[in-house]
């Protein structure tokens, strides 16, 4: 399978547009090595035809545009036929669904969803009452623990990803509303994890065996990051996303597993990774990690 990581930053971008944090003013002046990033999300494809996006965030039109697969081709109908066959969510946070609405000059759209995010995109932010209003949305119902064929070759999994981070929108007690994915190319066995958002590694462990290649939540590296900075009252896990540094942080669980390659991705814009001359960033890489970037491209 192919994959291209469009976005690799948490909500807000890097630079945050209202933000002036050491990494943000770095990337805006050049004073550092640091490269702006647009806010997470992948597409998927089997066979370099057909592609699947996962999330889709406000910045998805600049996103397809720096994707030449992505683009539309000409044909009796008008021109404006599309590789795109669907979109499938993590959630209903906001920076991974806004871009929905930027989808609805297309002839229809098929969209994976738990029945906790589209409760939430009906009921709580009416994204998806708004974009009806535009083409015509069919719901695929997303279950956790179901193998699901995407295409010929491309079939998903789905797992839950428990949260406590407190909802904006709908409830905080129904099952569904963080999801990960397991994606497996047929052809080879092989599997990619796509993870943006996790608070707990152990309540999903298992689901990491035998995977070639983990996108894996960056978002903080200290887990009082934003509030060393004074920019939130909460950490990083009451926010819903395990740190990656510290004893207990993703990086101390993940290093020692056979994965072939480990991505951190959905990068806050408080990160010190995000400076390529950091000490954070130094660390990742001698234990083998990566850090994601807009436009890599995966070869699963």
């Amino acid at each position: 399978m192919r994959v291209r990581v469009l976005g690799s930053a948490a909500g807000g971008g890097f630079p945050q547009w209202n933000c002036a944090c050491p990494a943000c003013r770095a990337v805006r002046d050049g004073s550092r090595p640091a490269r702006p990033r647009t806010q997470s999300s992948i597409a998927v494809s089997p066979d370099d035809r057909q592609w699947f996006l996962f999330n889709v965030s406000p910045d998805i039109r600049a996103q397809i545009e720096s994707c030449p697969p992505l683009h539309p081709s000409s044909d009796p109908l008008g021109g404006r036929a599309v590789p795109l066959q669907a979109v499938l969510l993590t959630d209903a946070e906001i920076d991974h669904t806004l871009g929905l609405l930027l989808l609805r000059e297309g002839r229809g759209l098929e969209l994976h969803a738990t029945e906790a995010a589209r409760d939430t995109l009906y009921d709580g932010t009416s994204l998806l009452r708004t974009l009806e209003a535009y083409c015509p949305v069919k719901w695929q119902p997303v279950i956790p623990g179901t193998d699901v064929p995407l295409a010929d070759g491309l079939s998903y999994r789905a797992f839950d990803v428990p949260t406590t981070k407190r909802a904006r929108f709908g409830t905080d007690t129904k099952e569904g509303r963080v999801v990960g994915y397991r994606l497996t190319d047929e052809r080879t066995s092989r599997t990619l994890v796509y993870l943006p958002s996790v608070q707990e590694l152990t309540a999903v462990r298992d689901q990491l065996n035998d995977c070639a290649c983990l996108l894996v939540d960056g978002t903080c590296w200290r887990d009082d990051e934003l509030i060393r900075l004074g920019l939130a009252g909460k950490t990083a896990r009451e926010m819903g996303h395990l740190p990656i540094g510290g004893p207990d942080g993703s990086l101390e669980q993940l290093a020692p597993l056979p994965i072939e390659r480990t991505i951190y991705t959905h990068i806050n814009n408080t990160n010190p990774i995000l400076l390529e001359d950091a000490p954070e960033r130094l660390i990742l890489q001698q234990r083998g990690m990566e850090v994601a970037v807009d436009g890599l491209e995966l070869r699963i």
